[in-house]
């Protein structure tokens, strides 16, 4: 294995470069006006650029994109069926909970049933899926000195429930 050595489950060749970030995602749909406008209504991301009536870039504050969304391979699909490999979910970070709580609120306007919702330890999320089965999460990150941790420093994850109702308290005065 050039450049590294494989341990059980774990490839030592050395850490990726810290700045390196998930600059966007793209994905295959059925239908891209059905995905366009979930992503632009229901989740507030604005188009950047249309390629006819076969794919869609979106971005959140002017980047060329954060998601694209394409019927190059899957107009008309069926999503995978379960048990079958592919994109878990992807991930949208938010800035801070008041951002994340403004987002469930767009969410319950727009009657997008959540998956579930988590407080992880390290982070806040909420889970959904896409018109075509794709999932996502909507998160914060707590601030790193918040985080729970072990004795030894390790990291200490959970998965308790949410309170939404807190979190939407977070922007009750909002409206």
């Amino acid at each position: 294995m050039e450049g590294g050595v494989r341990q059980g489950l774990r490839f030592v060749s050395g850490p990726i470069d810290p700045a390196v970030v998930v600059g966007h995602v793209h994905l295959k749909v059925a239908d891209l006006e059905r995905a366009v406008s979930f992503y632009t209504e229901a989740l507030g991301f604005e188009v950047t650029q249309l390629m006819g009536d076969q794919a869609a870039f979106l971005s959140a504050g002017g980047y060329h994109h954060h998601v694209g969304v394409n019927t190059w391979h899957s107009r008309g699909g069926e999503p995978p069926p379960p048990g079958a490999t592919g994109l878990y979910h992807v991930a949208f970070r938010y800035p801070d909970r008041a951002s994340l709580a403004r987002a469930l609120r767009r969410l319950m306007r727009h009657s997008i049933r959540l998956d579930g919702a988590s407080d992880h330890g390290v982070s806040e999320a909420l889970y959904l899926r896409d018109p075509d089965g794709n999932g996502i999460e909507l998160y914060r990150d707590r601030p790193t000195e918040e985080w729970p941790r072990a004795a030894n420093g390790s990291l200490q994850m959970v998965t308790l429930p949410l309170d939404l109702d807190a979190l939407l308290a977070e922007v009750a005065g909002d409206e």
